[in-house]
């Protein structure tokens, strides 16, 4: 028979629908494995095949563990708020809703098409108004509790699209999508105070199962410093209150930077004498992101206060005082003391603009370059501290410090409160409403969804306000409170609202009297196994585990933590068109003839087309036109090759190229075990010359699984298939436990053929098969004996044989016997377990 796999697919993806095989359900009687992938945004490109690489991984788990007697829960569903769909339906003229409908629909397919065990009765989509019903329902728990609010703070403006923007969408200044220039506007925002639950999201990642570098992340995102607050009086009689977490180092500090929208310059602006050249500095910083401004490797620039100075708390010292870009408002209190000795950036900086350098912490040479590596030196220069350690000099200080009244010990964060409002269409309604006697008032539960009215118009208005703005039929309403007219809150959320809880509702997708039922939450919380990108390890992860806490704190969730376990996978890149190595060998050549050699062509193509270009294999992407088609893949190999190449493509933890030519010797892997079916051979049980590698194998795959290692896993399956070809075919049994360890990977074939050797149901939900681990190991080796180095025989011996015993053995195997008839025996050589090697002369 031929391996027709077109069929084969079709066939079992449509009986694991109209079966319900995956479906989900409360089983008591089962303990229970929650495994969850990041849900995707679904774009108008589809999926390419760096998507299915973490849906696959899980799906591995998810199908080993539902043969291993767990009740799995492995759902699905779509992220499908969000800019990319709006500003598509912007430059298309079309709704969003229609443009989502579509993009699901694709998506949708190309993951059945994979084979892939969700339960698609519990598919979400964070745009249906029952869904989002329910990410309001938190808002005004979070509204309730004093954890939104509404602020006034400096944001991304671009000048070209009238929108406010997210640091990630501004390069170099100007905005990613249209190019026009980016300013800083202050605007009304509504926050969330995630920075209550700063501490609690830093110390309770000590119990959980995540990578290290996820761990790391997390926690330098947060960002949880220890230091002081030091007051510094300014000579106008002003406060100028510092963070630090070198308080120790305040004898060195020669100069102050304020970040150029500290509030306390317009405080100064009638006894600034260079007034005009501060504005003109500021208006440049506000053209910059947080990113640019803070990029290490930047000039540093910035401008001199002229008619203010600061005092040093501790030596009464007067300094200057700068503006300069690299300190941001938004960071400690928006001003820093400088000390150029032990700080990269104060050292630049002090050296462009002349400013004093003096050494605190012995040990460098600060002539030369800052000294930063001083955590455990001694104090110099200071005053009360010389001869102290740094340890020592901290403690002292900061109690100084409290005792003069000019600081105090304080624990700062890097995390900022999440700006929770964007001025578009295509977003979650915030269900607030303004009301000029009462105020800011929450809309009642009962009138939630707060659904998104039905427009044509969704381009931003002029002053930056949502397209909402304009429909004053859905934004005048009544007030909650008083009953007078009132006006919606036009904002819509961010994207990352209705990623912060779906893992919830798929506990529960169909509740309709709270975002999760008790008993759903009890039985499948907390997600067992959770993997996604190393790009949402920071911001998502953060915003969901915030998220979950509160929900815990107010008696919806039973457990602190959403996810007991958090594994991120590499990305799968592609061919980069404009590496040299690349490029069609006519065209090689051209670029060498023209440039003089091929160092000079390399070199050229950096220069067109950046360092990228020094890379063989990069990112896939649209513009690079290196994106590959899961659907044109599954069309020429089938998607249990595609399932199995991915896998087997390398570590899943790292960066993999893709390699069309590679994918090939998957699909001739799956044609061998599709040959094997027709090698059946009589009797039951392993043979015995099997009965190892059998039980080995059961071993190592069922192992390797559990920990991600399915390129290892394969290769053991790949070596296994070997032996029972050499073997000469394989039992019924050998058979069966080959198909059943070879499913998750590739469930379509196993099935077809658990059918056709007649197996009991669908091989999904049969038995794990079992190893022994005495029969994991080989009672008998194979050693080859040697005369005077030349092969002679072959013994298969007991393991660990005593070398009396092995040399005994090969002395009276006949073939060795004979090659020393008649010699004299000089030397023995026995290396344990692989070689004899019997020295003769004569």
């Amino acid at each position: 028979m031929k391996y027709d796999f077109k069929a084969i697919e079709h066939k079992w993806q449509k009986v694991w629908a109209d079966e319900k095989t995956f479906a989900a359900k409360i089983d008591h009687t089962k303990p229970k494995f929650y495994a969850l992938v990041e849900f995707p945004y679904p774009s108008a490109a589809g999926l390419h095949v760096g998507h299915p690489r973490s849906y696959t991984a899980l799906d591995i788990v998810a199908r080993k563990k539902r043969m291993a007697g767990y009740n799995v829960l492995y759902p699905m569903g779509w992220d499908a708020f969000g800019l990319p769909t709006e500003n598509y339906a912007l430059k298309n003229h079309i709704n969003p809703e229609i443009v989502t409908k579509n993009n699901v629909a694709r998506f949708k397919s190309q993951l059945q098409a994979l084979g892939l065990s969700f339960d698609w009765d519990r598919e979400v989509n964070t745009t249906d108004p029952a869904y989002y019903k329910w990410t309001q329902w938190i808002f005004l728990q979070l509204y309730k509790h004093g954890l939104a609010y509404k602020k006034e703070m400096n944001v991304n403006w671009c000048t070209s699209c009238k929108v406010v923007l997210a640091n990630e969408e501004v390069v170099n200044g100007c905005c990613e999508r249209c190019g026009g220039e980016v300013v800083h506007k202050v605007k009304s925002q509504w926050m969330l105070k995630i920075t209550a639950y700063a501490d609690r999201l830093i110390d309770d990642l000590d119990g959980l199962d995540f990578i290290d570098r996820v761990v790391t992340q997390q926690k330098n995102w947060i960002g949880r410093s220890h230091g002081a607050e030091v007051t510094f009086k300014a000579t106008t009689g002003d406060d100028l209150v510092v963070y630090t977490t070198r308080p120790d180092t305040l004898f060195g500090a020669t100069y102050m930077v304020l970040a150029p929208e500290h509030p306390i310059l317009k405080h100064w602006e009638g006894r600034l004498e260079n007034l005009a050249e501060v504005r003109a500095y500021q208006e440049a910083a506000a053209r910059k992101s947080d990113f640019e401004r803070t990029e290490l490797a930047k000039e540093k620039t910035g401008v001199k206060l002229e008619g203010v100075r600061a005092v040093n708390p501790v030596n009464g010292a007067e300094i200057p005082i700068f503006l300069s870009d690299y300190v941001l408002a938004s960071y400690g209190t928006g001003a820093i003391m400088a000390v150029p000795a032990h700080d990269t950036r104060d050292y630049e900086f002090a050296k462009v603009f002349g400013l004093p350098i003096v050494e605190v912490v012995a040990g460098g040479d600060v002539e030369k370059e800052a000294y930063t590596d001083c955590a455990a030196g001694v104090m110099v220069n200071s005053g009360f501290l010389t001869g102290m350690t740094v340890e020592e000099a901290k403690k002292a200080i900061t109690q100084w410090l409290e005792q003069e009244g000019k600081g105090h010990a304080q624990v700062n964060f890097k995390l900022r409160d999440w700006v929770f409002s964007r001025q578009r269409y295509w977003g979650e309604p915030i269900p607030m409403v303004h009301c000029e006697a009462c105020g800011w008032q929450p809309l009642p539960e009962s009138e939630l969804p707060l659904v998104l009215p039905e427009i044509t118009d969704f381009e931003p208005g002029p002053d930056g306000e949502s397209p909402l703005a304009r429909h004053a039929e859905w934004v005048n309403t009544t007030c909650p409170c008083c009953g007078g007219p009132a006006k919606r809150e036009t904002d819509t959320m961010p994207q990352w609202a209705g990623s912060s809880w779906y893992f919830l509702r798929y506990m529960d997708p169909h509740c309709d009297t709270a975002p999760v039922s008790r008993e759903a939450v009890e039985y499948w919380g907390p997600v067992d196994w959770y993997n996604g990108g190393m790009e949402h390890t920071t911001l998502h992860l953060l915003y969901s585990r915030f998220w979950h806490k509160f929900l815990y704190d107010i008696g919806l969730v039973p457990t602190a933590e959403p996810y007991k376990k958090r594994t991120s996978h590499g990305m799968i890149l592609g061919l980069n068109p404009h590496a040299f190595e690349n490029l069609p060998a006519a065209q090689q050549k051209k670029l060498v003839d023209e440039e003089g050699s091929e160092k000079a062509a390399r070199a050229a193509l950096v220069e067109k087309y950046g360092e990228m270009a020094e890379h063989p294999v990069v990112k896939m992407s649209k513009s690079l036109g290196n994106v590959i088609n899961p659907d044109d893949v599954i069309a020429e190999y089938g998607a249990d090759t595609l399932r199995l190449y991915e896998m087997f493509i390398g570590d899943f933890e790292k960066a993999a190229p893709w390699s069309t030519q590679s994918i090939k010797g998957c699909k001739r892997f799956l044609e061998r075990v599709w040959g094997l079916s027709e090698m059946l051979l009589p009797g039951e049980g392993y043979r015995p010359e099997l009965e190892t590698a059998m039980h080995r194998t059961i071993k190592k795959v069922g192992e390797d699984i559990d920990v991600l290692k399915n390129n290892t896993a394969i290769a053991a399956l790949m070596s296994l298939v070997n032996e029972l070809y050499a073997a000469g075919g394989a039992t019924r049994d050998e058979f069966a436990d080959l198909l059943l360890l070879l499913n998750p990977f590739a469930p379509h074939i196993t099935e077809e053929l658990w059918q056709l050797m007649g197996g009991e149901g669908q091989i999904a939900h049969a038995r794990w098969p079992e190893y022994d681990e005495a029969k994991c190991t080989e009672s008998t080796v194979e050693v080859l004996v040697q005369v005077n180095g030349k092969p002679k025989a072959r013994l298969n011996l007991p393991v660990d044989a005593p070398k009396e015993e092995a040399l005994a053995a090969a002395k009276a195997d006949p073939a060795v016997a004979a090659a020393l008839e008649g010699k004299t025996l000089v030397k023995e050589i026995a290396v344990p377990n692989k070689l004899i090697n019997l020295v003769v002369k004569g």
